[in-house]
């Protein structure tokens, strides 16, 4: 066995944001979060299958903010760094790891290494210069995808996946609606949903930002509040009176009870999230309560669709989803929309900019070397 094998290039020390403790919200999270020193990771203190990333690009996610309050069902112990999707490159490797990806360009995988990980790398998030991870948990980045694309390649395209495909079982010339589709997860939802073969409604509140939804290959897009009509009516509408087939659901509150009013008889409903009600894990009363007469009449199949906890309690069920997504990514297929970047300096407007839903898709911070 050899000795670990030396950096490109010296490490330099580099810069880090810590969750010291869990803040009472996100907002008051982002408001305390401090960049700090990263001292540079030493390579002949990794283990045998340890490596280290520089991390180039980190996506600024909706459950990062979660994560801070103790608001996501996975949370890790503070301190930890946030940042659970990042892609950039490897500079150091421990005794085992194969050589050959020295300098190479990764993707981190975050069901493996960092905040949402379950295992010794949970501190290693992407918010920093540097994030030491197994060499398990490293994926080459997709020909033809930025660093920036990748970093927002797996969280997005997965969730939508394992919804879409895993727990609806969505096919080829059926509708679907795509509640909040302007997000990131939404707007993969949208994307994959037109790779597999149905007709896309997608809906949200901005104009500006659904124009891009519907740059980006949705069929419909319908905003949420305008005078165009009720979302059943709408629905409806442009499904000759059947109501969809199947329901992506990432925002929850009252906005469920009118997209099962324009479902069809045994839709398939899917709850992916609740953005807008972000405090229900701690408030007094669940906001997000379904029509069970509705439910019961139309024969509606309402289904949860964690797309983490389901592979950490069965981890098969990933080996299909990662493959064909990663291939799809190889061949042009799919391409994360980046319609934002942020300094790393300004990682607190970042994370302000993904909580107030500023831009459609993906937001990425590049943390300083």
């Amino acid at each position: 066995m050899s000795t670990a094998t030396p950096p490109i290039t010296p490490l330099a020390p580099g810069r880090r944001a810590v969750v010291t403790a869990l803040a009472a919200s996100p907002l008051d999270a982002i408001a305390q979060l401090q960049l700090g020193p990263q001292p540079a990771p030493e390579p002949s203190s990794l283990a045998p299958d340890e490596l280290v990333i520089a991390v180039r690009s980190a996506a600024v996610g909706w459950v990062d903010l979660l994560m801070t309050s103790g608001q996501y069902q996975h949370v890790p112990r503070p301190p930890y760094t946030p940042g659970l999707e990042f892609a950039g490159e490897v500079v150091a490797i421990g005794a085992a790891v194969d050589r050959a990806l020295l300098g190479t360009q990764v993707i981190a995988d975050g069901l493996l290494t960092g905040p949402r990980s379950l295992g010794e790398h949970r501190q290693y998030g992407g918010f920093a210069s540097y994030a030491v991870a197994p060499s398990s948990a490293v994926i080459p980045l997709p020909r033809g995808l930025s660093l920036d694309e990748g970093a927002c390649l797996l969280g997005g395209y997965e969730t939508a996946y394992h919804a879409l495909v895993q727990r609806a079982r969505l096919q080829a010339g059926e509708s679907l609606l795509v509640l909040g589709a302007t997000g990131s997860t939404g707007l993969a939802a949208v994307q994959l949903g037109k790779l597999l073969g149905a007709t896309v409604i997608a809906a949200g509140r901005s104009a500006a930002k659904l124009e891009v939804v519907q740059a980006q290959g949705a069929d419909h897009v319908l905003r949420i509040g305008d005078d165009e009509g009720s979302l059943r009516e709408r629905l409806k509408a442009l499904t000759g009176g059947r109501g969809v087939d199947v329901v992506y659901d990432g925002v929850g509150g009252p906005l469920s009870a009118e997209a099962l009013r324009g479902s069809a008889y045994g839709a398939r409903f899917v709850i992916v999230g609740w953005a807008a009600t972000p405090f229900v894990a701690r408030g007094e009363r669940d906001p997000n309560v379904l029509p069970t007469n509705l439910i019961l009449m139309k024969g509606i199949d309402v289904l949860g669709s964690p797309a983490a906890i389901a592979v950490h309690r069965d981890p098969a069920l990933r080996t299909e989803r990662l493959a064909r997504i990663l291939a799809w990514a190889n061949e042009g297929r799919l391409r994360p929309l980046v319609s934002q970047t942020f300094e790393f300096s300004d990682l607190a407007g970042a994370l302000r900019a993904k909580w107030e839903s500023r831009h459609p898709g993906n937001i990425v911070v590049h943390p300083e070397h």
